[in-house]
């Protein structure tokens, strides 16, 4: 085998180079036998939603298809039956452990509720299907049963060609039931009315929604899946979602669903946990079957029932709704053993110690391979902190064939810093390595702050900086100082975050304009109260308080981002960094970007050695428009000035004014 391009762009994976080869010949072999040796494509075999669950037939009657090879026994019961065990609802054992029944067009109808009674030697149990596609919770009793979904006119598609715009990809991150500013559990509908039109006018050009799949409890924030092939009906119905998503399209906007296939819900009635009595189904059935960290179950990836599980969940997803690719959740965890918990990932040794789940990373890598053969244009995204190589490279290179890898060190990185640095120890340097440090062949998602830190137990950015000065010092009539600092550091950490991608930039929906509650979902511990699982869009909205300086900034700034051709292809080049004075100017295209995280010092006639020509403020962190002291008039050209030393190379020094604790972005014009 010719050396992999992934060793060939990194040396230091020389000494790892049969275990690079064999992973990357393990989904070689398997696609192969999945495959039966390329006489379908993966795309054919990954079609087992169109197979299982509950279908109509050509004639008009139904079909419902299960795969529970240890099983004695399965009903169907529901409200057709009175929820009683029918004979005429016993399904029929094929092989390879598949069970089946055809049923006339009269046994049962839309919107009805069904479960399954499944029996095995010893026992037996209700079931939710495995593949069902629509689940839905009782009011009062909350239980979960699957529901007949037929509702005759299916929903039409009018954007059929929409391809993600990816230069670059800004994403906002969102939750459907948290979006709406009532307490209570906002709708798709309400969604693609209320909040679809804002992002737009932001400028974001995805979105990655959380929490799609069906899952038992709400305040799980969606990663504890029941149902993979079911759209939380919390939300309101697959249509509804479906318009959503072409609505979005309609208005240039990606949508990326946060697709959890590193673990399941211990859930046995409304989950897989012992779907068919048994305890290794679909998951491993010896130590390795719980994650004791999240409390759920791991999937058997070397299964080829479990692979054409996910796998066909992938493309569901795709064909079914018309996602535009997938953020997988907790993809450290499924490539090792240990689930990344307690390991050092201090060196190359550690991603090749034997360690790793060989299986779990064949299967990300057909995942991969899948999706971008489902739809070339579609978008993958690995949520994984501990930094292996070949994420993010392609599959031909040895790579696993994500196109874009979390930045998650950058948010840790700026809350460390918040928490443990005074202003006046902050080094522009090291702030530069944190977020320029990155592999060449692989493209990143940098963001300041995701959902994590916005979650109880740990603070946003804005909270770090101001905390309860927040709640009474936010109106424009009123002036602190802590409320001045955030401000202002929270649009520099934003914007130097932003302005340094090598791909995307991902932002959490509200942390925009400096949201003031943490999430807590509705649990027993808070009487189930909805007060701290939504969105205040009110505070931006109200011009009598500063919150809408922030949101303007970041609109400001996406589109100062926006208006150079493939911003994140751009060469990013460091002008200048001195850590006493904690200024930092770097260079992308025609644009400087300065810096001076100095939390009481501005500087006059600093120089930065540039290109020979005349610069224009486009972008203030100091301007009045967001917030700031408007110490600068943004209207003045600035000339370069020569230097006899810097003529051969056709530099000039710019030389500002710059205010403490402020950014600038400046135009070559």
């Amino acid at each position: 085998m010719e050396t992999l391009n992934l060793i060939k762009n990194d040396p230091w994976l020389q000494p790892y180079e049969k275990a690079i080869e064999g992973r990357h010949q393990y989904a070689i072999d398997k696609e192969s036998e999945l495959t039966q040796n390329g006489k379908v494509t993966l795309s054919d075999f990954a079609t087992g939603y169109l197979y299982f669950g509950l279908h109509k037939t050509p004639g008009g009657g139904w079909v419902f298809r299960e795969w529970a090879p240890n099983a004695t026994g399965i009903y169907l019961t529901g409200d057709f039956t009175g929820w009683q065990q029918k004979e005429e609802y016993k399904l029929t054992r094929k092989e390879h452990g598949i069970w089946e029944i055809v049923l006339p067009e009269n046994a049962m109808s839309h919107g009805q509720l069904y479960k399954l009674i499944m029996q095995w030697n010893g026992g037996q149990g209700e079931r939710i299907p495995a593949w069902v596609r629509r689940v839905v919770q009782d009011d009062s009793t909350k239980i979960f049963s699957a529901q007949v979904w037929n509702p005759g006119k299916v929903y039409s598609f009018k954007y059929q060609s929409f391809k993600p715009d990816t230069s670059p990809l800004l994403i906002y991150e969102c939750h459907i039931g948290m979006a709406q500013e009532e307490g209570k559990v906002g709708t798709y509908n309400e969604f693609r009315e209320k909040i679809l039109p804002r992002i737009r006018e932001d400028g974001y050009t995805a979105i990655q929604i959380m929490a799609i799949q069906e899952h038992p409890y709400y305040g799980s924030f969606g990663y504890h899946v029941s149902g993979f092939f079911a759209a939380s009906s919390r939300f309101g119905t697959p249509e509804e979602l479906k318009q959503l998503i072409d609505e979005a399209h309609g208005m240039g906007i990606a949508v990326i669903m946060d697709i959890v296939h590193s673990h399941a819900v211990k859930n046995e009635v409304e989950g897989l946990g012992r779907f068919d009595g048994s305890y290794d189904l679909y998951f491993y059935g010896d130590s390795k079957r719980e994650h004791s960290a999240w409390d759920s179950l791991c999937f058997n990836y070397g299964k080829n029932e479990v692979m054409h599980f996910l796998l066909s969940n992938c493309k569901f997803w795709l064909d079914e709704y018309h996602f535009d690719g997938f953020r997988f959740d907790g993809v450290t965890s499924m490539l090792y053993y240990s689930h990344g918990l307690g390991e050092n990932f201090g060196s190359y040794d550690d991603y090749y110690n034997g360690h790793q789940d060989d299986s779990a990373i064949c299967y990300l890598t057909l995942a991969n391979k899948l999706i971008h053969e489902v739809n070339p244009n579609a978008l993958t995204i690995a949520e994984e902190v501990s930094g292996i190589p070949g994420l993010a490279a392609k599959f031909e290179d040895g790579g696993i064939g994500f196109d874009y890898r979390m930045a998650m060190g950058i948010p840790d990185y700026w809350i460390k810093l918040l928490k443990e640095k005074r202003d006046e120890d902050w080094n522009p340097s090291g702030i530069w390595w944190e977020l320029t440090n990155r592999r060449a062949d692989e493209k990143t998602i940098s963001y300041a702050e995701s959902h994590d830190q916005a979650l109880v137990g740990d603070k946003t950015i804005i909270f770090w900086l101001a905390d309860a000065d927040l709640y009474w010092h936010m109106m424009k009539s009123d002036t602190t100082y802590s409320i001045d600092r955030a401000m202002a550091l929270h649009k520099m950490i934003r914007l130097i975050t932003a302005t340094t991608i090598n791909g995307g930039y991902l932002n959490f929906m509200g942390n925009e304009f400096g949201h003031p509650e943490w999430i807590d979902f509705p649990r027993e511990g808070n009487g189930w109260s909805y007060q701290y699982a939504r969105r205040q869009w009110s505070l931006p909205d109200n011009k009598n308080l500063k919150y809408h300086y922030l949101g303007d900034f970041d609109k400001a700034m996406l589109s100062v981002i926006k208006s150079i051709k493939d911003f994140q292809k751009t060469p990013v080049y460091k002008i200048w960094d001195n850590d006493g004075d904690q200024i930092l100017a770097y260079r992308r295209a025609d644009l400087v970007f300065v810096f001076n995280f100095h939390p009481n010092k501005s500087f006059t006639d600093y120089g930065f050695l540039v290109e020979k020509g005349r610069y224009k403020i486009i972008l203030n962190t100091d301007s009045d428009r967001f917030g700031g002291f408007n110490l600068i008039d943004d209207s003045l050209i600035h000339f370069t000035v020569p230097d006899p030393l810097f003529v051969k190379e056709g530099k000039e020094w710019l030389k500002l004014y710059v205010p403490s604790r402020t950014a600038l972005v400046l135009k070559k014009v």
